[in-house]
């Protein structure tokens, strides 16, 4: 049965939007929403689709909506439409390839203003204007940019490239963008216009450019050369080889809600019209989390493997260490790793990081056993 992969330039796509969005291009493609993996590049000037979440705000007349059902709808339309388009064109792939290219001064870890004791007391987010924590150490983070190339005969018909930052340079203005990874992306395709080159996100819900990003405007440009001098690498460094076997698994999970997350309370907070409305809208997606839970509709972790090769499929806002342990559980093999997939839960964390507080923790969904959860069912796709 086909597979469809898909990297969509929104900020993110919860609950049952993802579920709605995998089962339109199953619908499309003649497969199941199983075989089909939806990852946001999650910039900021985006969307942030919750149809769940959006039912809430709705109920009560006065909030401003967190997403427009009607532009999901159509784009849903142009989803079908375009997988409907592609399948006549489709092309018989023979090789496969894969490489890497060192990204140099973008990436660094959010998490490294510590107090003595561990805890987090400031983050540094995807603009820094505070030079004493652009000073700080770069942290843990993967360097690598990788590509994993598809080839008809000779020539190569899709490239794609992961890599694990958070990626905004500067937002909020209210345009939509697709920042510097675009731009990166958008340059690499100008340059190959037969290869279609698609970006994603790694796990990189603890790591963004703050270190090297002051955000003023001029450094979205540095920022995306910067990428693209990865791409370019990574395309130097492509190993091709004929496709040998190919294989598709699949994981559900359903991580356990925070235990101090409580229906009632958030329903509360929604509907108290004295509260500002970032304080009314968030508790609509923690309780649109709580009543998926309820529900017990999983999120599906994907993985292709094609010989020596593992592409990764993970949700929400991993931790970067999801990334590293992934390429740990591989044996060897090259991994790929995509996050922010189903968007539900929100942040996920490792549990050794939720008793260091900080932002992340804050507005992490699932309890600690998130880890165990999401590691047991790597575990179960890459060995």
């Amino acid at each position: 049965a086909p597979i469809v992969v898909c990297a969509v330039d929104w900020t993110g796509i919860l609950n049952s939007a993802h579920v709605a969005w995998r089962t339109a291009m199953a619908e499309a493609a003649g497969t199941t929403p199983e075989r089909c993996a939806v990852q946001c590049v999650h910039q900021h000037n985006a969307p942030f689709a919750c149809l769940d979440a959006q039912k809430l705000v709705d109920a009560q007349g006065d909030l401003p909506n967190i997403m427009l059902p009607d532009f999901f709808a159509q784009c849903l339309d142009r989803l079908r439409k375009a997988i409907a388009e592609a399948i006549p064109q489709a092309v018989p792939v023979t090789h496969v390839g894969h490489g890497r290219g060192r990204v140099e001064q973008v990436a660094s870890n959010r998490r490294i203003n510590r107090g003595p004791d561990g805890r987090i007391v400031g983050m540094r987010g995807s603009a820094c204007a505070d030079p004493k924590l652009r000073e700080l150490t770069e942290g843990l983070i993967d360097p690598d940019l990788r590509t994993v190339a598809f080839y008809s005969g000779d020539r190569a018909v899709v490239c794609c490239h992961y890599y694990a930052v958070h990626p905004m340079s500067y937002y909020g203005d209210g345009r939509a963008s697709s920042d510097f990874p675009g731009l990166a992306r958008k340059q690499r395709q100008a340059e190959e216009p037969a290869v279609t080159h698609i970006y994603f996100t790694g796990c990189a819900g603890n790591i963004a450019a703050g270190k090297y990003n002051d955000g003023t405007k001029p450094m979205r440009g540095v920022l995306a050369r910067r990428i693209y001098d990865g791409m370019v690498a990574a395309a130097k460094d492509l190993r091709r080889e004929p496709v040998g076997e190919a294989i598709w698994k699949t994981a559900d999970v359903l991580p356990a809600p925070r235990a101090d997350l409580n229906a009632e309370a958030l329903a509360a907070m929604i509907s108290d019209r004295s509260r500002a409305v970032v304080g009314r809208n968030r508790p609509a997606f923690e309780l649109a989390w709580l009543q998926r839970v309820e529900q017990k509709i999983p999120i599906v972790l994907s993985s292709l493997q094609i010989n020596d090769i593992c592409v990764l499929h993970l949700p929400g806002e991993s931790f970067l260490e999801y990334q590293l342990r992934a390429q740990q559980l591989a044996g060897g093999r090259f991994v790929a790793t995509a996050a922010y997939g189903d968007g539900g839960p929100w942040y996920i964390p490792v549990k050794e990081e939720y008793p260091a507080g900080g932002y992340e923790v804050s507005v992490a969904f699932c309890s600690p056993e998130v880890d165990d959860d999401l590691t047991g069912g790597m575990r179960g796709l890459l060995q």
